[in-house]
């Protein structure tokens, strides 16, 4: 079977770093052709569109893009089950759906993540702590093995495999397909009530007192110090329904079209810093309007999808991005230490975000339930070392790195913070015991 080969000067994640250079990337169309790259190659990985954040869809030898393996194949109106090639993206799906009234039961910050991403990494949202990961919505998927094999996994058909799958960064083979539910929509908008909290006790308290919402999550003021430690934003969110939307409006699940922006280049490493971060997070705080508001879909999950290239603004280094959770024993404790260390540093996180997570199972999957912290650095020495102290109280709180943002972990944490690692390498070596499925992350933190 041929494939359409070529060889590009660098690969990189979202955060451009790291970078590799005289990347090997492979592309395979169905299933046919993944088989025949897993057969021609001795070790590859796979590699949706590239919003991993470090380095856990790159091959040091081979990567195999399955973003032309595209199709949507079934769906089903009365259980809302859609079938996909890996390689379709979320956006594509809302694009088709969302005017059909039917929206993704989970998604990340970014639309433009594809299916068989979402399932690798078990992506989770602003509704984990009631609906999950996006692994939770899957009834079943298709993986191609390092034997040629391509089987079918589901909860209940080689449940382990499928457990190690969901989360398990492409590590178990490839996923050719999958099948997962969609949700019931009567609106394309979002009913969301906005609040400020003064400081990180408070918006912790908002959590635990609004749960009873889908959608929550909190922007965070990461410079702010002192009584103002952990000042925020808090998001409130609700699927609208249609009688919510203002009369007049005849097609409630079409949104009109919007512009969307380019960073055309790199932006000089000064652009961002203390100064600038700390002059708009107060100017973000302070004109945040409180109270109710109706969004639509796409600026309440996707504001950064707006910005294509938005990744530029940090610079041809690139950036690192540090998302950790911790549960909800330590939490409070822990994201004290965090904040106040970020703060004291002076390095300024233009993206800072908060998380309320629920309860989890699964081998390699990120959340557990706790909080969970996001925040965005230039890459550079000072980061990496800040990003080290900060590796140090997540451990000692009892936390885990997130692995579809990690770029520069190191294996101590990523043992300490997942506890079922073994069982998730046992299970690897049985359907591929000589690893022939690895990435550069997985070679660094020894997966």
């Amino acid at each position: 079977m041929a494939l359409t080969e070529q060889t590009q000067a660098s690969l990189s994640g979202w955060g451009n770093f790291p970078r590799l250079r005289d990347a090997r990337v492979l592309r395979a169309r169905g299933e046919a052709e993944m088989r025949a790259a897993i057969a021609q190659e001795r070790s590859l990985i796979a590699r949706g569109n590239g919003r991993s954040y470090g380095d856990p869809a790159m091959g040091s030898r081979a990567t195999l893009s399955l973003l032309p393996s595209d199709r949507l194949m079934a769906f089903d109106a009365d259980s809302g089950v859609l079938t996909c090639e890996a390689g379709v993206m979320l956006a594509d799906i809302l694009d088709v759906f969302v005017p059909r009234g039917w929206f993704v039961p989970v998604t990340p910050g970014t639309k433009f993540v594809t299916v068989g991403g979402a399932i690798a990494s078990n992506v989770h949202g602003k509704n984990h702590h009631g609906a999950g990961s996006f692994g939770n919505h899957v009834e079943s998927l298709t993986l191609a093995l390092a034997d040629g094999r391509v089987v079918r996994c589901s909860p209940q058909e080689n449940a382990d495999l499928f457990a190690a799958t969901c989360g398990g960064m492409g590590l178990t083979g490839v996923i050719v397909s999958a099948s997962f539910r969609l949700m019931r929509i009567e609106t394309a908008y979002i009913r969301q009530e906005t609040h400020h909290a003064a400081n990180l006790e408070t918006v912790m308290a908002m959590f635990e007192a609004n749960q009873a919402w889908t959608y929550s999550v909190a922007w965070i003021d990461c410079l702010a110090r002192g009584p103002d430690l952990g000042r925020s934003l808090l998001y409130l969110g609700e699927h609208a329904r249609a009688d919510e939307l203002p009369a007049g409006n005849g097609q409630p699940l079409v949104l009109p079209p919007k512009a969307t922006r380019r960073v055309p280049i790199d932006f000089p490493a000064f652009a961002l810093n203390r100064w600038s971060v700390r002059a708009f997070n107060a100017l973000y705080y302070r004109r945040a309007q409180a109270g109710g508001s109706l969004i639509d879909y796409d600026s309440y999950f996707y504001p950064l999808d707006a910005i294509l290239e938005w990744n530029r603004i940090y610079g041809r280094p690139g950036f690192l991005q540090f998302q950790c959770v911790l549960p909800k024993a330590t939490a409070a404790a822990g994201l004290r230490l965090l904040l106040d260390r970020v703060a004291r540093s002076g390095r300024a996180s233009f993206l800072a975000v908060l998380k309320l997570l629920g309860k989890q199972d699964g081998l390699l999957s990120f959340p557990m339930e706790g909080y969970t912290l996001a925040l965005d650095f230039p890459a550079d020495t000072g980061t990496l070392g800040l990003m080290l102290e900060l590796d140090a109280i997540t451990a000692d709180h009892g936390g885990r790195p997130y692995l579809a943002k990690d770029s520069r972990c190191g294996a101590t944490l990523v043992r300490q913070g997942y506890p079922h690692l073994g069982e998730f390498q046992s299970i690897r070596a049985r359907v591929d015991p000589t690893g022939k499925f690895s990435s550069l992350q997985s070679e660094r933190l020894g997966l």
